[in-house]
């Protein structure tokens, strides 16, 4: 992607304008963002994906009893009428369960993979919404479908209304409104509280971002050390030949602590295992997602490879990650495999000049279901 070139995305501005000027600093509002947008998913096929099992999926409805909430499968039948008021249902991750969906989403690819999550539509009837709320991460607000007013503003207040089932603002105070109409957008950076109702029947797409928790990552990437301890450390035996009588024997010894210190140090002490263990969490797919195995044959001349929309694929100066394992590469391979990663898909022409052993990896990823082998890659 050219991040020097001015995007109708984002109001004529360009990706590297909007990451330093707006990314985690101010909201952004797009008129036409996506010019007559018409979204690929209706109404019909939303809620057939509600149902499903491996789908994520809410109900929220705002009636004369207050909030109330219901997770999915959400099946046609315990939908509330579409006539009725006041009530939206989101499903999560669309991106990984409908082609046009995730193409859309290659459109955001300005920021890092790392922190690029999924994307989710949610449907409202007129003057439903999930209340005055504010997330942790960014968000672009995408209008699909309908009217959407929304009220924003910088919240100092962040006290949450008690006895709800959703996390509700209890002193909402809004800054600014805006109406967003089919193909309007609107970017919000983290923690700005906003409240969006429908006008009339509506849909809205948001595209999200992770936010890993520095405690998460630790919990992860220590796990990950654990299991590669006994490789990176060895199996030295703590010996004390100078140990002395001791009067006190609860007391642990000194000897003892250093000797864990240094296992510890050992353990670290391959300066690229965190980046290796980091990058094999970030591609690890989400609980929900699964791959069918399929046969692979033998590598053919003039096969390109396409990603499967659902996999997640990264790399780092000295290896590739994809679906949380991580390999390490160098040279052409691993020049091609990073381009796959950029790009998604890797023509039969540069396919070609992979070595036997990269070959053979697209093989195996292709049997896993990974990636699809093709005569010939698109243009994307």
């Amino acid at each position: 992607m050219d991040i020097d070139q001015p995007l109708t995305l984002l109001g004529g501005l360009t990706p590297a304008q909007f990451m330093k000027r707006h990314w985690h600093k101010k909201p952004l509002l797009v008129r036409q963002a996506i010019p007559d947008f018409s979204p690929c998913v209706g109404r019909a096929e939303l809620v057939a994906l509600a149902g499903q099992e491996d789908v994520e999926s809410r109900l929220i409805v705002h009636g004369d009893k207050g909030w109330k909430m219901k997770h999915g499968p959400l099946f046609r039948r315990s939908l509330p009428p579409f006539s009725q008021k006041k009530w939206t249902f989101l499903v999560q991750g669309v991106d990984l369960h409908h082609e046009g969906v995730h193409q859309l989403m290659q459109q955001f690819r300005f920021v890092p993979d790392a922190r690029l999550d999924d994307l989710m539509i949610s449907y409202a009837t007129d003057g439903g919404g999930v209340g005055p709320h504010f997330d942790s991460y960014d968000v672009f607000l995408l209008q699909a479908h309908g009217k959407r007013r929304w009220r924003i503003g910088r919240q100092k207040d962040l006290m949450l209304q008690e006895g709800v089932p959703l996390k509700i603002l209890q002193n909402f105070e809004p800054e600014e409104e805006f109406v967003l109409e089919p193909g309007d957008m609107l970017y919000l950076p983290p923690k700005y509280a906003h409240d969006g109702i429908a006008e009339g029947e509506c849909m809205t797409w948001s595209i999200g971002f992770r936010s890993p928790q520095q405690g998460e990552l630790a919990r992860e990437l220590l796990q990950g050390l654990a299991e590669e301890a006994l490789d990176q450390v060895g199996e030295a035996v703590y010996r004390d030949p100078a140990q002395p009588a001791v009067a006190h024997p609860a007391a642990m010894p000194s000897e003892l602590l250093e000797f864990a210190k240094q296992a510890l140090n050992k353990a670290l002490s391959d300066p690229h295992m965190l980046s290796l263990l980091l990058g094999e969490y970030l591609t690890e797919p989400k609980a929900n997602v699964w791959f069918e195995s399929r046969q692979a044959a033998a590598w053919e001349s003039q096969r390109g490879v396409v990603l499967d929309r659902r996999t997640r694929m990264m790399y780092d100066d000295r290896h590739v990650f994809i679906n949380g394992e991580g390999f390490r590469v160098a040279g052409q391979d691993g020049r091609l495999l990073r381009q796959l990663a950029d790009q998604r898909h890797l023509s039969a022409k540069l396919c070609a000049k992979l070595g036997e052993d990269a070959q053979a990896a697209l093989l195996e990823w292709a049997s896993a279901g990974w990636l699809t082998i093709v005569k010939s890659a698109p243009s994307i």
